[in-house]
């Protein structure tokens, strides 16, 4: 008898009752694992991908006891090897809630960095008749990114800077792959949502922008292109390290004047997961 090994990867967390990962109420699978280091990273414990210890200092009570485990929730283990059956499984218990346009996404971390893995539990997750999303950084070859979404109905993707030495600098990558697939994304037959997080003297001007829209523009099956403004959410976790450093978020003026260069190119553009409308109060 030949054995078989199902397949498995490494989760960091999943997150349900989501509102913010897709359409509806959406059960989101946090995978392990970021080719991409942004300095900004609101999931900085997603990078790594070995299983990792938080620290969080302030719950700390020196009690001199964490060889025994830690009492006061001061360090917290992060990652544990799934199967995918095990991911559906705990999937599957918010089901009822995917009636009305819910479902899951994989997210991360990049998802693609764990491809076999990620494929598995949208294939499952479709069997058992769930919708299915994923979010990339797009950092990935054409093969693996094609080959992950022949099981996903959405794609949510982002377009974090369209200057190529600027993205090296706050990503530690360069950005030509990822432009390469944005053009790509035409050829898919699922809708694609382009994003981009927007941070104050990074990547807030039109000129950072407007690039990106065009792009976004060329794609017909583009549902909306999208802004997110920064939040320090990545800093109040335990893996911050000297890398991580806290910027400033975009003003309310400033996200509404960006929606209005991308609105030049695009026909929909949503802030912070809410449709931009020109009469929007200013």
């Amino acid at each position: 008898m030949v054995e078989t090994t199902e397949i498995s990867g490494m989760v960091s967390n999943i997150q349900r009752s989501s509102m913010h990962d897709g359409p509806g109420i959406r059960s989101t699978v946090f995978l392990k694992g970021c080719n991409m280091n942004c300095q900004w990273c609101h999931n900085p414990e997603t990078i790594s991908f070995s299983e990792e210890l938080l620290f969080y200092p302030d719950k700390c009570i020196h009690c001199g006891l964490c060889e025994q485990g830690c009492f006061s929730g001061a360090k917290v283990p992060c990652g544990r090897r799934m199967t995918a059956t095990e991911v559906l499984e705990e999937v599957l218990l918010d089901a009822a809630y995917y009636q009305n346009g819910g479902g899951i996404t994989v997210s991360g971390g990049e998802p693609c960095c764990q491809p076999r893995f990620t494929k598995e539990i949208l294939y499952l997750a479709r069997l058992a008749g769930v919708h299915t999303a994923i979010e990339s950084n797009l950092n990935v070859s054409v093969d693996v990114l094609s080959e992950v979404l022949t099981e996903a109905d959405l794609l949510m993707c982002d377009c974090k800077i369209f200057d190529e030495e600027k993205h090296r600098k706050y990503t530690g990558v360069s950005n030509r792959q990822i432009l390469q697939n944005l053009e790509w994304l035409s050829t898919l037959k699922i809708p694609v949502i382009i994003r981009t997080p927007v941070i104050a003297a990074v990547n807030d001007t039109p000129d950072d922008i407007l690039p990106i829209a065009k792009l976004a523009a060329n794609l017909p099956n583009l549902l909306y292109y999208e802004l997110l403004p920064y939040h320090a959410l990545g800093l109040s976790k335990g893996t911050v390290n000297s890398e991580k450093i806290k910027f400033d978020a975009p003003s309310r003026e400033t996200l509404y004047a960006l929606a209005e260069s991308a609105l030049q190119q695009v026909k929909e553009v949503y802030i912070a997961s809410k449709k931009y409308k020109k009469t929007a109060e200013k």
